[in-house]
């Protein structure tokens, strides 16, 4: 029995050129005191100075966690609540990439929900809401805005949790192109790389539905068209602003029909190799959409169609061989290289193949690929990946 589709999303998305400056009108309305969660970047480049000045200029009191230095962890996420706590903080802003809302999002809910955040796994409900999150993007790639998932790092055992509840929304998403503008070309190809990953793999996913397939599409379109523009010229307001769009097109998509193979086998990379998040995916993309293909091969017809209409006259086969093509045409643009070219130990890497192929099926993620792999087939799909060419 079908039992319909749901859209989870934020209360509020508010975007387009300069929207950044509204942050002072919506923050007055959400609470007494604001907890900033950002990073030293945007510290460095005076995003946060921004943030704070805005507050300043209604006289909202604040405090200010800066301390997001790598993807994000449990010790960012603790180190968040304690400073929240401390300061009595009713509500939070984030400004900075997917590691400082990924963190924001955990200390938003942590602060009316006891325990670890990693027992939020699985089956276990947050049993409180959390504080209103109002979140603000610099790059244009997690999606983060307006999703319900956040991925925390466990310190303890080096594996990424992936934690998807509609208590994970923030209440606002603020999304500002001209805040994208500081990306450096490696940060605007992993951070672009990674929203294309979220679009294909939602569009792919067995979770998909019309609706988030409309939002796939879309972002797939507009990333593809964009990213490489953005990539050679971070000053290019017209492909900044596409790229957010499509991002946060593919945040809704991949936050309600979920991912699948690449982010579940990416996520084990990250943890072990600290390898950047949007990279390992990227790395990754073309292999597993090979090793997808036979049970996929109608849709990723489908995405070649809605991006070249030229191709319309191929068979549906060479539609999704001219798909997998261009992806790997852009990776190469993008100058991504291999696990080895990364610079991963090979012998290590062989060591913990279990551990990843465990962890990746664990994540669950690789359960809504079109063709779910076994565990053997992860471990030859990881030893492919290692040496993959995409020439």
């Amino acid at each position: 029995m079908n039992l319909g589709y749901q859209l989870n999303m934020p209360r509020q998305i508010i975007y387009g050129q300069g929207v950044f400056e509204q942050l002072g009108s919506i923050a007055g309305n959400l609470g007494k005191k604001a907890l900033i969660i950002s990073d030293p970047i945007m510290e460095k480049i005076g995003v946060v100075a921004q943030c704070q000045g805005f507050l300043n200029a209604i006289s909202m009191p604040y405090a200010t966690f800066t301390g997001v230095h790598t993807e994000p962890t449990d010790a960012y996420v603790d180190l968040g609540l304690e400073l929240c706590r401390r300061e009595q903080c009713d509500f939070v802003i984030t400004v900075g990439g997917g590691s400082c809302i990924d963190t924001a999002k955990a200390v938003a809910v942590m602060m009316n929900n006891d325990g670890y955040i990693g027992d939020y796994r699985g089956n276990n409900r947050f049993s409180q809401p959390p504080l209103p999150l109002i979140v603000i993007p610099t790059t244009a790639g997690t999606g983060s805005e307006v999703t319900k998932v956040t991925v925390i790092i466990d310190t303890t055992h080096d594996v990424k949790m992936m934690i998807s509840q509609p208590e994970l929304l923030p209440q606002i998403a603020i999304v500002d192109p001209l805040l994208t503008l500081s990306c450096p070309p490696h940060v605007t190809a992993a951070t672009g790389l990674d929203a294309l990953c979220h679009a294909i793999e939602a569009y792919l996913s067995r979770k998909a539905h019309p609706i988030t397939d409309t939002f796939a599409l879309g972002a797939i379109k507009r990333i593809m068209e964009n990213l490489p523009a953005a990539y050679v010229n971070g000053q290019d307001l017209e492909a900044r602003e596409q790229m957010a769009i499509g991002s946060m097109m593919a945040g809704v998509a991949f936050s309600n029909a979920s991912v699948t193979l690449v982010h579940g086998m990416s996520r084990p990379i990250g943890a072990l190799f600290h390898v950047p998040h949007g990279i390992s995916n990227a790395m990754l993309l073309s292999a597993v959409l090979e090793f997808t293909k036979p049970a996929a091969e109608s849709k990723m017809a489908e995405i070649s169609r809605t991006i070249w209409p030229h191709v319309s006259d191929l068979t549906v086969e060479a539609q999704a061989e001219a798909f997998i093509q261009e992806i790997k045409h852009l990776c190469k643009q993008l100058h991504i290289p291999n696990l080895r070219g990364w610079g991963i130990d090979a012998e290590q890497f062989v060591q913990v193949l279990p551990k990843m192929a465990a962890d990746a099926i664990n994540s669950g993620s690789p359960g809504n690929n079109q063709r779910v792999p076994t565990e053997q087939e992860l471990i030859e799909l990881y030893q492919i990946c290692y040496d993959y060419d995409i020439n």
